[in-house]
């Protein structure tokens, strides 16, 4: 198989990055990272050499290029034969969460921007929030009574789920939310994990800062 390479931006801040990066690692795919700064000067030429929208991820496979991250977690299931749950009523839930992620929660993602390195931020939290965090927690909750009895994951093993929802956690943990035992388990799960601390020591070391993303 040719070699792939992964375009990524920062990581303290690039959270649709880091969902391509950790289902790449889990499922222990060979890649190249380069990694572009975010909101420099010369971002967008950068990335438009790397992809047609101008963003990252892009996921780069010989001449095929593939820039969003859920099209890189479909194309690296495919690859590899694994990435989501093997029965068809959880796959379809799978695919159902990631895809609620990948489109929805977005004053969460407006108000609590990720921030790897951040502790102990605090903002008001918002009737809007509020909800957005409770329909994730009732999310986790679901899928681990119905899914996760075979692994700590949402679905037991990791899978594509757990790579689109891993910014949550690290949100969750920078603005301190209020969730339930069985989130806060799942949780200590994500923030344990093995590819995820490489991707936080990394992002600790980060010589740059977007200021936008810095609140609370």
């Amino acid at each position: 198989m040719e070699r792939l390479t992964l375009i990524i931006g920062n990581k303290n801040y690039s959270s649709w990055s880091l969902r391509a990066w950790l289902l790449l690692k889990h499922l222990g795919v060979s890649f190249e990272e380069i990694v572009v700064p975010l909101d420099v000067a010369d971002t967008r030429e950068q990335l438009e050499h790397y992809g047609p929208s101008a963003r990252v991820p892009v996921l780069h496979h010989g001449d095929l290029r593939v820039w969003d991250s859920l099209a890189i977690c479909e194309y690296v299931a495919e690859l590899t034969g694994r990435g989501w749950p093997q029965a068809r009523a959880a796959r379809a839930v799978a695919r159902s969460v990631c895809a609620e992620m990948h489109s929805g929660f977005t004053t969460l993602r407006s108000l609590w921007p990720m921030n790897a390195r951040a502790r102990n931020r605090r903002t008001a939290v918002t009737t809007p929030l509020e909800a957005d965090i409770e329909r994730i927690d009732e999310i986790w909750n679901d899928c681990r009574a119905r899914f996760g009895a075979g692994g700590p994951w949402l679905f037991g093993e990791y899978t594509a789920a757990d790579a689109m929802y891993a910014p949550v956690v690290l949100r969750f943990n920078t603005y301190g939310a209020r969730i339930s035992q069985t989130a806060r388990w799942y949780m200590a799960s994500v923030l344990e994990d093995g590819p995820l601390q490489e991707w936080l020591q990394a992002a600790k070391h980060e010589p740059w800062t977007i200021a936008s993303d810095e609140v609370g």
